[in-house]
């Protein structure tokens, strides 16, 4: 029997889409079981690591029985290159913030389940377990949110690049600190934020399911520099980031190429009230 014949009749009939979403919400029970399974005063370390590597075995499992002919890059698996031979290459992170996984009760963590096929991510999805919410390419949604009122922008809450706080002193933006690049993300294209810049280095699996969702809801998703994201390449190494409100990119991206002076950008977080 092939992984192939291991479907059931309704998982043979699903879209990309759709395999994109019931991996991502599957590995995200997977997560929220194994954490409510341990005792507070567990390792913190022990159930990152146990997160890490059951939902990496758990979504190779699946993306097997349901895509048997394509390639995968995961962040937990070994990248022996076969994928660069490949159109569909699925990008995945089984657990995006593991360091907010192990610390009980954030819910600032994620599962990345993303299809792109020569480079673009067309078709993905990013669970937020602990949130009971699921973000996808299947059931894609706009951003409804008014642009009146002051700009949101969220960063980092351990290392967020000087460059993230300098735009935002110089758009006036408050900053909203969490973890999981995915949950960052979703916080723009939930509309509950109005951009995600990042440029302290990333790679393929942490940005693939964001920008496949983030482009089906109409946002703005490139390099700091405005070129585009293109993923499957023999380095998986992608640094930086921009989803943002269509609206405010061109100001996002003048900022980014003039690299703001952090003096001004001081004197106007002062002016402005924004508190970085």
């Amino acid at each position: 029997m092939t992984a192939a014949d291991e479907t059931t009749p309704e998982e043979s009939t699903w879209t990309d889409h759709e395999v994109s979403r019931e991996i991502a919400s599957e590995a995200g029970r997977l997560l929220v079981e194994l954490r409510l399974s341990v005792p507070e005063s567990a390792d913190g370390r022990w159930l990152r690591d146990q997160g890490d590597a059951r939902s990496h075995r758990m979504i190779m499992a699946r993306l097997a029985e349901l895509r048997p002919d394509d390639a995968i890059l995961s962040e937990e698996g070994k990248d022996n290159q076969e994928r660069l031979g490949h159109q569909r290459v699925w990008v995945i992170d089984p657990l995006d913030g593991t360091r907010e996984f192990g610390e009980p009760p954030r819910d600032d963590w994620a599962v990345h389940v993303a299809l792109c096929v020569d480079g673009q991510p067309v078709a993905g999805s990013v669970a937020l377990p602990a949130q009971q919410r699921v973000f996808t390419t299947a059931d894609p949604f706009a951003d409804a949110r008014s642009d009146s009122g002051p700009l949101r922008m969220v960063a980092s809450r351990t290392r967020a690049p000087l460059i993230v706080t300098e735009v935002a002193a110089a758009l006036g933006a408050d900053l909203l600190y969490m973890g999981s690049a995915g949950a960052k993300a979703m916080t723009v294209v939930s509309g509950d934020a109005d951009i995600y810049l990042h440029a302290g280095g990333q790679y393929e699996w942490d940005s693939a399911a964001p920008v496949a969702v983030a482009i089906a809801a109409g946002l703005h998703c490139s390099r700091i520099d405005g070129s585009a994201l293109v993923y499957n390449q023999p380095n998986p190494y992608l640094p930086d980031l921009l989803i943002c409100k269509q609206s405010v990119a061109q100001r996002v991206l003048d900022l980014l190429a003039a690299r703001v002076d952090p003096a001004d950008a001081a004197s106007d977080a002062v002016a402005s009230g924004s508190g970085f």
